[in-house]
């Protein structure tokens, strides 16, 4: 049985933000970055007290999962680090298709929360979208507002080229995104306003 304190405990109850949805997710608003020169560098190649031209740069999570997942269960301890940057792409925690389903959506609630984290520390936040089947669809575009900026990944994407597009498509005629900013090489397929960044560019810091 949980006791009184622990229902207080707001990284116990993770219900301290506007939610949305039928699942409740957390949402991360809208907010504007310049996309113009946009230059990237990967989570795990952050750094405490980072005093080059890396601070200029947004920061993605398009790593293994274990190398982030304790900004979740410990989001304080990695605030200052990650507020040198100029803003942040929600983490990309995975939504495998050979996932159970309850686990994509934990995936997807769990990189809401901490972008609506961020924002309520003072953080500029990008939400990052991903999908898998269309059973996801009913909550993997959920927590994000109409017309904001969002991030998606191409990586790994190609062998399973129909099943992204069907994902896609229907995250464009969800959230009408003012501007996607796309991980690896766009398809010819994707429509809407698209900014490409280079994965291996992103991986190259400067130290």
């Amino acid at each position: 049985m949980t006791g009184k304190s622990m229902r207080d405990n707001p990284l116990f109850m993770r219900n301290t933000f506007t939610s949305v949805g039928k699942w409740g997710i957390p949402l991360v608003k809208k907010q504007a970055v310049s996309v113009d020169d946009l230059q990237m560098i990967a989570c795990s190649d952050t750094r405490s007290n980072d005093r080059t031209v890396n601070r200029s740069k947004g920061v993605h999570f398009f790593v293994d999962d274990y190398r982030f997942d304790g900004i979740y269960k410990m989001p304080s301890r990695s605030l200052a680090k990650y507020s040198q940057y100029a803003f942040l792409l929600t983490p990309d925690f995975s939504t495998y298709a050979d996932m159970d389903l309850w686990r994509q959506l934990e995936s997807v609630a769990k990189n809401r929360w901490v972008g609506a984290y961020w924002q309520s520390n003072g953080l500029t936040v990008i939400p990052t979208i991903s999908w898998s089947t269309p059973r996801s669809f009913d909550f993997c575009f959920d927590g994000v507002e109409q017309n904001a900026i969002v991030a998606v990944s191409t990586l790994g994407c190609r062998r399973s080229k129909l099943q992204f597009m069907r994902g896609y498509e229907a995250m464009v005629d969800k959230l009408n995104p003012e501007t996607i900013i796309c991980f690896g090489d766009p398809l010819a397929e994707m429509q809407g306003t698209i900014i490409t960044v280079d994965y291996r560019a992103s991986r190259k810091v400067v130290r």
